[in-house]
């Protein structure tokens, strides 16, 4: 049977009496004390956070510092806590950093911490300006690390560990959907050593808990319809002079997905002619902003899709396109269509689906259902609460929301004040709430990583459940398919990666003592 104290001398510094011992997570922890800069790769819900806290009471043991990224702050809120609770040391040494604070007060606190808990755009912010050093520290541990690319604040943090010598430690439960994004990943952590777990490895699958999958399908009502056909010429005749000029490469919406229509954007962005391009923003305008609202109607209410054009004629700037488009006859017969149906109480089958699956399930349950806009979200939240489901949004900052509220609804919704969480992407990786029972996807998503964490919400301590929402013959189809496709390809990959990672436990003759290449590694 494993025990804890194979880890010692840094057992001592952990809280573990109410843990149980997991093999693989002494296995993995072992060799991230090995020094090495390790990406760690495993699904959600089996105790990435431990690891981490045996890695920083290695660091506090040896007489160093420690930092450990969040991307959200109610996650970096988490990590605090957490690590106040996990860690057998004086909490005065524990610190949570956010911009909240002035950064003379930060620097002040940040003099005197050796734990950090914060969110990288912060520790990125005091590195730039001298306020924060890292020459005390020798591990910084990168929580959903595979948003450590492009300009992120992650990447500017790992840049200044591997100047400094630091210990780089990925944690992520899911790295990216091909070889290119995991190889950019690991360059930009200088990766020397992977640990990955799948969830049918032996030493893993007895503590995944099993979920049930379910897709639900709606056909659209015939007013949405009528609103779609109206709506579908106009886009179809602005996009046909696109296609005219050479800037589209379709010719019918049909074929178009919303990457498309922003390509488009982007090459006429770089048109030089100013006249000319002046002229095709025009039919530009039509096509991007009515394509969103016909998804809108499509896919998530007739309430989004009336707020959103509600939105374009309330803007006090407003382009020749915008003026010509919130006057057309057929974009304003669909308006009105839309209005008239909302007015006596219609609305997208997905939401009528939604109350009812709710009411269904519930029976003490908690449930997290996620949507994609917040005009879909407030929307929902009504339509739940006046149908006796208890229910509240969770948004993001950019919605007026600050910390302190965030935090205040995980806090009510984790003590069962009500039973509904109604979340955007910030409720995928900025949640601790390991009771809920079930997840609702009210569209499905393209994104392979967003929709790991949006399912891995649900049956982290007991089995669950997870059910996606679909609205039939719409873009909801699509993603539904290249959603499934992405992630199967990514575990694919992780496979094939842990397969010959293993076969090359030796090291790869030439590379430094556990180094791997990913080339080597995903290609053999």
């Amino acid at each position: 049977m494993p025990a804890w104290s194979e880890l010692s001398p840094y057992d001592r510094l952990v809280n573990t009496n109410m843990i149980e011992p997991r093999a693989y997570q002494i296995s993995i922890i072992k060799s991230v004390n090995s020094g090495m800069n390790t990406l760690v790769i495993l699904p959600t819900g089996l105790g990435k956070t431990l690891i981490a806290v045996f890695a920083i009471a290695k660091a506090l043991n040896e007489g160093k510092n420690a930092i450990i990224l969040a991307p959200t702050k109610p996650l970096s809120e988490q990590h605090y806590n957490s690590l106040s609770s996990l860690l057998n040391v004086d909490k005065g040494i524990l610190l949570l950093l956010t911009g909240q604070l002035t950064g003379k007060k930060r620097e002040e606190l940040e003099a005197h911490a050796r734990v950090i808990a914060a969110t990288p755009q912060t520790v990125a912010n005091d590195l730039r300006n001298g306020r924060l050093s890292l020459k005390d520290f020798s591990v910084v541990v990168f929580d959903e690390c595979h948003r450590a690319v492009g300009r992120y604040a992650y990447a500017y943090i790992a840049d200044e560990c591997k100047l400094r010598g630091v210990q780089l430690l990925g944690l992520t439960a899911s790295p990216g959907g091909d070889t290119k994004k995991i190889e950019t990943l690991m360059k930009k952590l200088d990766i020397q050593n992977i640990e990955i777990r799948i969830s049918t490895d032996g030493d893993v699958a007895p503590y995944v808990m099993s979920k049930e999958m379910t897709t639900l399908y709606v056909e659209n009502s015939s007013t949405i319809n009528t609103i779609l056909s109206t709506l579908k010429p106009v886009i179809e005749e602005h996009l046909g002079n696109l296609y005219s000029k050479g800037l589209s490469p379709f010719k019918h919406f049909d074929n178009m997905s919303k990457s498309r229509v922003l390509e488009i954007g982007d090459n006429i962005n770089k048109i030089q002619a100013q006249n000319y391009k002046f002229s095709v923003l025009f039919d530009y305008t039509y096509l991007l902003n009515l394509t969103h609202a016909y998804d809108l109607a499509s896919t998530e209410g007739l309430y989004p899709f009336i707020s959103y054009l509600d939105s374009l004629e309330g803007r006090e700037s407003k382009s020749r396109g915008v003026r010509s488009l919130l006057s057309n006859a057929s974009v304003r017969s669909a308006l009105n269509m839309a209005k008239t149906a909302a007015a006596s109480g219609d609305e997208h089958p997905k939401m009528a689906l939604a109350i009812s699956v709710l009411k269904n399930m519930l029976a003490g349950k908690s449930v997290i259902v996620f949507a994609q806009y917040r005009s879909t979200i407030k929307r929902l939240v009504e339509l739940f609460n006046a149908n006796g489901i208890s229910a509240r949004p969770f948004v993001g900052k950019k919605e007026g929301i600050t910390q302190g509220q965030q935090q205040q609804t995980i806090n009510d919704f984790r003590d069962g004040k009500f039973k509904v969480l109604v979340a955007t992407s910030i409720g995928e990786e900025g949640l601790d709430i390991p009771a809920v029972d079930a997840v609702i996807l009210y569209e499905p998503v393209p994104s392979e990583i967003r929709n790991i964490q949006r399912k891995g919400r649900a049956g982290r301590m007991k089995f669950g459940q997870v059910i996606v929402l679909v609205a039939s013959k719409t873009k909801d189809e699509k993603y539904l398919l290249i959603s499934r496709l992405r992630e199967k390809r990514m575990r694919d990959l992780v496979l094939k990666i842990k397969q010959k990672f293993e076969a090359n436990a030796v090291g790869e003759a030439g590379a430094g003592k556990g180094q791997r290449t990913l080339s080597n590694l995903a290609n053999g």
